[in-house]
């Protein structure tokens, strides 16, 4: 059923007008003699047509229309103005003004019928399409959501594939993309940087997949040649996630490659000194050592969390980038409760 809209400050207009409407079929009619009174209806509600006359005190079809269109969500609404037949540079000014077509006084039933029918036609069609964008929209977003899923479950598995060949657990990497998500949200960044870092984290030492068992899983110190080997795993994971049009795995690769990089430039793989370290590289050096420090495992005990501060502290600067010690620390209640929350024996969720 369409609304159609019919503002005329006189009576008989407006009679015949309804029951020119009336005769349309599939059409109802809402009359005014006020025009501001229209306009308020229309405030809070939507008509599929509107018939306005031109000459109307205190507010006239061209200020109707002007406020009309002025309202949200108005500016596709199809409206006919109603004028005299010499008023042709009213008829100009209505156009500019946002009007979509005229009818001529004596208003003539055929025409009327005519030029109704094809403005609601045209009216429906680009309803049709509004919807039928709308669920497209709503369509690509489900979508979307669905592939984000599966490449959030790929970059789990991806990162428990390493963490299976290597002492530390699986709660190791929450723990850690979390400390991460934290100091990123401290420093301020945007919101889907610290999203991002959340999703990217986990991967930093994915390249562990291609390091042999003996060094990776050896009890003792390695020895240097075996360190040298074991440093590789940096460069291993890059090259793995490099490449991907995936700015999850881009972050990820880029993470990877340097975590391990030390403020003053002592860090491998690169030696890079202090900002030249991409952020999410600094940002997961404190997140990583902090959780590796804090975490028991069969070669050494669990730091207090003390004595973990401190060490992030005493390095800020040559280790680690002090900015992000000092985002870490200032939000250490919620580190804590990071720390409280995932524990060794659980499967990540992310």
């Amino acid at each position: 059923m369409h609304t159609v809209l019919i503002i005329d400050d006189n009576d008989i207009n407006l009679t015949l007008a309804k029951a020119l409407v009336q005769r349309l079929g599939d059409c109802q009619p809402l009359t005014f003699d006020r025009p501001r009174e229209a306009l308020e209806w229309c405030r809070a509600n939507e008509a599929d047509l509107v018939v306005v006359d031109y000459m109307m005190p205190d507010m006239d079809g061209l200020q109707f229309i002007a406020a009309f269109r002025a309202l949200p969500g108005r500016e596709d609404i199809p409206i006919l103005m109603v004028t005299a037949n010499d008023q042709r540079d009213i008829r100009y000014e209505a156009l500019e003004g946002g009007a979509n077509d005229f009818l001529n006084k004596p208003i003539d039933r055929v025409e009327f019928s005519a030029r109704a029918r094809n403005m609601l036609a045209l009216r429906s069609s680009r309803k049709f399409l509004a919807d039928r964008a709308h669920h497209l929209e709503v369509l690509v977003e489900e979508r979307t959501a669905a592939i984000r899923e599966r490449e959030k479950e790929l970059i789990v598995r991806i990162s428990r594939a390493a963490e299976f060949r290597d002492p530390e657990t699986g709660a190791h990497i929450q723990r850690m993309a979390h400390y991460s998500h934290l100091i990123a949200q401290t420093l301020g960044l945007p919101e889907r940087d610290c999203r991002l870092i959340l999703e990217a984290a986990p991967m930093h030492d994915v390249g562990k997949i291609g390091i042999p068992d003996y060094i990776l899983l050896k009890p003792g110190r390695l020895t240097p040649e075996e360190f040298e080997i074991m440093k590789g795993h940096a460069r291993l994971g890059y090259e793995l996630l490099t490449g991907s049009g995936s700015a999850v795995l881009q972050a990820g690769a880029q993470i990877a490659c340097s975590h391990h990089e030390k403020f003053d430039g002592s860090g491998y793989p690169g030696g890079l000194v202090g900002p030249a370290i991409p952020l999410f590289g600094r940002i997961v050096a404190v997140a990583d050592v902090f959780d590796a420090l804090t975490s028991e495992r069969p070669y050494k005990k669990a730091w207090s969390l003390d004595d973990a501060a401190k060490f992030l502290r005493d390095g800020a600067g040559k280790h680690f980038d002090p900015d992000c010690v000092e985002a870490f620390l200032r939000s250490w209640e919620q580190a804590l409760a990071i720390h409280q929350r995932f524990r060794d024996a659980e499967e990540p969720v992310f």
